[in-house]
């Protein structure tokens, strides 16, 4: 009969308790309907495909499964997984045992005592506090979750980024080993005028000047080369020097520019949009955990004792305590209170974060479609110019060899035309790492098996 009272009424107590909800949170910040551009191919969540790239897939998939940031990131989710286990918790009663035995020696006899006992105390969530913070917990393991994915995210930008600069660099270094054998041999041409007497000495120091700083530009080539294969051995889990990469030197052509979709969809889709939309869920259940935390609590608690001189009628006689205590909280100067102000100004700067992170998103989308746009016509605008320079400089050179022309006009049309030619290259590559900064902006979340993989590899060399 006692026992059903006491189940009866715990039940009794659960059901009075106050739930409090996880509510929907408005945006801030306004979202535009449409963005300035959209394209007409079909967005995918593998966005890098879209370069049919097999190095730059390779790439990625090692980086996703192996880089050491991210699998930091996933250890952050584990640790608010196992919050979450511990705040959820304290929404069941906490049982302890106790198990004591004492011999006693004199002259006249030996005696002995075994003792048991079992403890058992529990809050009664009559406010919601508890559940408040395990709700809280729970957004929390969704934020972390959120944040993984927009590391991988950023993460395998960073690699395709670094990937295309190297393809960059490397087609500089062919293109300046061909400026200098070209500079090399004007040199020598110089050298024979200057001989004849066709040529003066400032001609001459000019133009090995010229091959000189085309010398120059290859020494800082070859260390950015090495540079970003040391990166990409770092973004892929390797040691600098130890990752083997391909001798790819010729940059992808630009793939069909992806549907921008609606702005609506991308607050949906972003997974550091929704990070902050967690941040906010979980700041307002802490604050809702702070202000029941100044009502009064109800902790009931319930002991069992028995005593024996021998363990077979340990269990013949015993006693039970059924305790409850109600605890109203008077005095704390202020700390209640100043914790519930604390918390609100939380939820307040999550949620302002959230507007900004908004914002963010918008802008560089914005950003990303704009930059390509006008990267598009500044190649437009080099090649026309490199097509000029190239009739410019056979005219000018061949005006020269007849005297009718200074060196000097020669020597300016052949560095306009050798940076041209350089300029070319890196506008090529920078209107690539536009289209990549346009999916990553534009990016939802994928699985991330080969990483759980890896973390489950890991465990099991840990054990052994």
């Amino acid at each position: 009969m006692n026992n059903k009272y006491l189940l009866t009424c715990f039940v009794l107590l659960q059901l009075t308790a106050c739930a409090v909800p996880i509510e929907d949170i408005s945006s801030p910040a306004k979202v535009p309907e449409t963005f300035s551009q959209t394209g007409e191919f079909v967005r995918q969540p593998h966005w890098w495909l879209a370069f049919n790239d097999s190095q730059l897939e390779s790439l990625i998939d090692e980086a996703l499964g192996n880089n050491f940031s991210l699998l930091a990131a996933f250890n952050r989710l584990e640790q608010a997984e196992a919050i979450a286990v511990k705040s959820s918790s304290e929404l069941i009663p906490s049982i302890s045992a106790v198990f004591g035995g004492q011999q006693n020696y004199s002259n006249i006899s030996d005696s002995s005592q075994f003792a048991l006992g079992l403890n058992a105390s529990y809050e009664v969530d009559l406010w919601g506090r508890l559940r408040a913070k395990k709700h809280a917990a729970e957004l929390d393991i969704r934020a972390a979750q959120e944040n993984l994915y927009t590391a991988s995210i950023s993460l395998s930008a960073e690699v395709a980024i670094a990937w295309y600069r190297l393809i960059e660099q490397r087609s500089q270094l062919q293109l300046l080993k061909q400026q200098i054998k070209t500079n090399q041999d004007n040199v020598l041409i110089i050298s024979y005028r200057f001989a004849g007497g066709q040529a003066s000495a400032a001609d001459l120091f000019q133009q090995q000047q010229t091959l000189e700083a085309r010398v120059g530009d290859q020494t800082r080539v070859i260390a950015s080369i090495k540079i970003l294969e040391y990166q990409l051995a770092i973004l892929t889990g390797n040691t600098p020097g130890m990752l083997q990469l391909p001798d790819n030197s010729q940059l992808p052509a630009l793939p069909e520019q992806p549907q921008t979709g609606l702005g609506t969809e991308l607050v949906q889709r972003r997974p550091d949009l929704r990070l902050a939309y967690f941040q906010v869920q979980a700041a307002d259940q802490r604050t809702a955990s702070a202000i029941a935390d100044r009502f009064p609590k109800l902790s009931l608690s319930a002991n069992v004792d028995t005593l024996s001189p021998n363990l077979q009628s340990l269990f013949n006689n015993w006693i039970a305590t059924l305790a409850g205590n109600l605890i109203l909280p008077i005095v704390d100067g202020g700390r209640r209170v100043a914790e519930v102000d604390r918390t609100k100004a939380v939820a307040a700067e999550a949620l302002n974060n959230y507007g900004t992170t908004i914002q963010q998103a918008i802008k560089e989308v914005e950003d990303a479609l704009i930059q390509e746009q006008q990267q598009q016509q500044l190649i437009s605008s080099l090649n026309k110019q490199y097509k000029l320079s190239q009739q410019a400089t056979e005219q000018i050179r061949l005006r020269y060899m007849y005297g009718a022309m200074d060196f000097l006009r020669v020597l300016t049309t052949q560095i306009n035309q050798q940076s041209l030619e350089r300029n070319r290259l890196l506008a090529k590559r920078q209107l690539i790492e536009y289209r990549i900064n346009l999916y990553r902006s534009l990016a939802g979340s994928w699985i991330l098996d080969s990483l759980e993989q890896t973390v489950v590899n890991n465990k099991q060399k840990n054990k052994e």
